[in-house]
């Protein structure tokens, strides 16, 4: 049966004011004050026709964040694509695939996630991360599980609006894993990101939940979980309560299905693996058919690319796929 249009209408709106009460929920749940971006870029390297920077800007009173661009040599302005590493990563691991997208002319950029590269003493890997999740469960300060690198991101392009050469109106959002998150996470609080590709991070965390399926993705920060639970039985319920207190509304107001359709009608490519244990098919599926519902106005702007027999892992024809959406949707 049709719904009469003023049904539609209706339901339509009320629609937009859910996304946009979930917006606001969100980003008055990562918001701290502001203060002056005071940044800093050095060109490192050049080499290939590409000139390489580190970067620092203050994301909060408390940090500052590290970053790598590459680009064109040359000054002019140029679409950016922001990468975003996974857990234990680098912003210097991405540096290999910054360079091929400023070898298709984009600006290309990375940042240390928290807890991660050069804000941690050794550098690398994801003890002092853990370590910070602990904190967070007892103390209730900080969000070093996703959302403070969801708020240094959204700083980020506060920082590449000051930059010349840098088209702020074109910016795209990548991210691995953990990034993947981030990249979801962001797109969905920031409409100042114009295209996004979360890569094998999209997922429903109550699904997951709901059917024993949780245990890959706590493994990723399975120390700061033992370590919480104190000798008792780590199972769904505590892992309910850990997220409570580390990452509140991931697993209900901000999972995956409700924040994924704020991003439309901009384009959004999700690549995920067949087989990936941390972002099950059937969770996974949830967050598509949301995002389906969202975009019925704009299918061609969302597509999703299921790499099959693929586990937790981007090939690379996803890279590629990756690098062609910007191309179609940032130039």
């Amino acid at each position: 049966m049709r719904l009469p249009s003023a049904i539609l209408i209706s339901t339509a709106l009320l629609a937009g004011r859910a996304a946009s009460e979930t917006r606001a929920d969100f980003l008055r749940m990562i918001d701290r004050p502001l203060v002056p971006l005071a940044g800093e870029l050095v060109r490192t390297a050049q080499a290939d026709g590409l000139d390489q920077f580190h970067f620092t800007y203050a994301a909060d009173s408390a940090q500052r964040v590290p970053g790598l661009l590459v680009r064109p040599a040359g000054n002019a302005r140029l679409p950016v694509v922001i990468v975003l590493h996974g857990t234990g990563g680098n912003k210097q691991g991405q540096l290999p695939f910054l360079r091929r997208l400023a070898a298709r002319g984009f600006i290309a950029v990375a940042i240390d996630g928290r807890y991660h590269g050069e804000r941690t003493r050794q550098g690398s890997g994801s003890a002092e991360y853990q370590d910070a999740m602990l904190r967070t469960y007892r103390t209730g300060k900080e969000h070093p599980f996703l959302y403070d690198t969801v708020w240094d991101t959204m700083r980020l392009v506060d920082y590449l609006e000051t930059l010349p050469f840098a088209d702020a109106t074109r910016i795209g959002l990548m991210g691995i894993s953990k990034g993947g998150m981030e990249t979801y996470l962001t797109a969905a609080a920031d409409p100042r990101i114009k295209a996004a590709v979360p890569c094998i991070g999209l997922q429903s965390f109550q699904w997951a939940l709901d059917h024993d399926a949780w245990q890959s993705r706590a493994g990723t920060f399975r120390l700061a979980l033992d370590a919480a639970a104190e000798g008792a039985p780590v199972d769904a319920p505590f892992l309910k309560h850990f997220y409570d207190k580390v990452a509140p509304g991931v697993y209900s107001a901000f999972d995956g299905p409700a924040m994924v359709p704020l991003i439309a009608p901009r384009p959004l490519l999700a690549i995920n693996g067949e087989l990936d244990p941390r972002t099950p098919m059937p969770g996974l599926q949830l967050c598509i058919d949301a995002a389906r519902k969202a975009y019925a106005a704009a299918p061609d702007h969302f597509q999703t690319l299921i790499e099959e027999k693929t586990g937790h892992a981007v090939t690379p024809a996803g890279y590629d796929a990756a690098i062609a959406w910007f191309e179609k949707w940032l130039k």
